[in-house]
């Protein structure tokens, strides 16, 4: 949503007037999941995400510096749109909803999600849009159907990437732009496509 001539989603604390690049670090934890680590340019820690799975759902919970969480992130893995949705602090109530996800096309090598705010009953218009270049390396995040960009993601590979799942990502995040919203929607970007690959690597 539009605040003033800033785009919140989550809180108005996490806008930069300025335009902001952070580090996501995938962690990887043999037979315990994965987790991320967000940094800025200064190698301030800004953000830590713990992956919670479970059999009939996931979710992922994103802590701010002072280890506070400020959203979970749950999964409908028998939804038929693949839907995420997004709730305030550690909160499933659907009153705490912020916003959802759904993949609106999924190819071998590219995906497009639109994202839907929690006051868009209807979801006729995504208030933002995803989409992925082939091979997945970036993904261009839109406002509603237009062309104005609000983030990119660079996927940076290395050694480690390949061989042991941990990914690193660039995000450049326009001034005045959510860039916890923006990360949230990385993290789901990234569940997405991780599961879509271990699905396709088992068929």
């Amino acid at each position: 949503m539009e605040g003033g001539n800033q785009t919140v989603a989550i809180g108005s604390q996490f806008c930069s007037p300025q335009p902001l690049q952070l580090s996501m670090k995938k962690k990887v934890y043999f037979c315990a999941g994965h987790g991320y680590e967000v940094k800025d340019a200064y190698g301030n820690l800004v953000f830590t995400i713990e992956n919670l799975l479970g059999f009939f759902s996931s979710k992922v919970l994103v802590f701010d510096a002072a280890d506070i969480p400020i959203l979970n992130l749950k999964s409908k893995k028998f939804s038929w749109h693949s839907r995420w949705q997004a709730f305030k602090g550690d909160s499933t109530n659907e009153k705490d909803l912020i916003f959802s996800a759904k993949i609106s096309s999924i190819f071998q090598f590219t995906t497009k999600l639109d994202i839907f705010l929690a006051n868009n009953i209807s979801e006729e218009v995504c208030d933002f849009r995803m989409k992925t270049n082939f091979m997945e390396s970036t993904c261009d995040i839109f406002a509603g159907q237009s062309s104005t960009l609000v983030a990119q993601m660079n996927k940076n590979y290395t050694a480690g990437s390949i061989f042991l799942g941990r990914d690193k990502f660039m995000v450049k995040v326009n001034p005045n732009v959510d860039y916890a919203f923006i990360v949230s929607l990385i993290v789901i970007l990234e569940e997405i496509v991780s599961t879509s690959r271990s699905s396709s690597s088992h068929s």
